[in-house]
């Protein structure tokens, strides 16, 4: 009973939340906890049953002592009225001996009727409670699907977070090498405008009309011979 009275005190004491709030597994704990409660029940019937009969015997003893106490009161007014005074004491000698057992009858009864109200009430409560858990485990069970739901879309939508960061990041490095294909195609035109440049640079070199300075030069001494110079 030692284990059964451990968990009344928690069925009394209002821990069950508690006790579920502790579990890694609240589903696999209330299963646990209701199948540990009807084992319960089992023994706590037969042992409500087994004080409630010695209460029962108890009070039994102690009505029938009440009676032979008042039995032989009765005898020793008998046995006065007949005028034998020592019938009477002996009935009166009997009388204090059943008083005396009286008064420990009425001890042990109100023991016994002590338990058993203790008994009696651990007993409905635990069939309270068990009816109580009972309406609630699917209700529990329930909420516990729900959230575990939730655990999972919450790791998927960190996973989608994940993948969203990882496309930025391409997206910037698709950027990046655009930018760098850019410059590149804008240098190769550079490069080959230059090349244009030297060639037409070449070609204007021959296609000058002006004469070259050695036909100016020329042309002067010529001059000088005719003024005679």
């Amino acid at each position: 009973m030692a284990g059964i009275i451990s968990r009344f005190k928690d069925i009394m004491s209002s821990n069950i939340n508690a006790l579920l709030d502790k579990a890694e597994d609240p589903s696999k704990m209330i299963d646990q906890y209701l199948r540990n409660l009807e084992g319960d029940l089992g023994k706590v019937k037969a042992e409500t049953a087994s004080v409630m009969a010695e209460e029962s015997r108890s009070k039994r003893e102690l009505n029938e002592c009440i009676e032979e106490v008042a039995k032989m009161q009765r005898y020793a007014e008998k046995a006065i009225l007949s005028g034998n005074d020592g019938d009477a004491k002996l009935f009166l000698e009997k009388k204090k001996e059943l008083t005396s057992k009286k008064e420990t009858l009425q001890q042990s009864y109100e023991i016994s009727a002590d338990n058993a109200a203790k008994m009696r009430s651990m007993h409905d409560k635990l069939v309270k409670d068990i009816a109580e858990l009972n309406a609630r485990r699917d209700q529990l069970k329930a909420k516990l699907a729900v959230a575990k739901t939730q655990e999972r879309l919450n790791k998927i939508g960190s996973s989608a977070n994940g993948a969203m960061g990882n496309m930025s990041a391409f997206d910037k490095m698709e950027e990046k090498i655009n930018r760098q294909l850019d410059e590149a195609n804008a240098m190769a035109e550079l490069n080959s405008s230059k090349k244009e440049n030297s060639i037409e640079d070449l070609m204007s070199k021959y296609d000058n009309d002006e004469p070259s300075n050695s036909e100016i030069d020329d042309e002067l001494q010529a001059l000088k011979n005719k003024l005679g110079l």
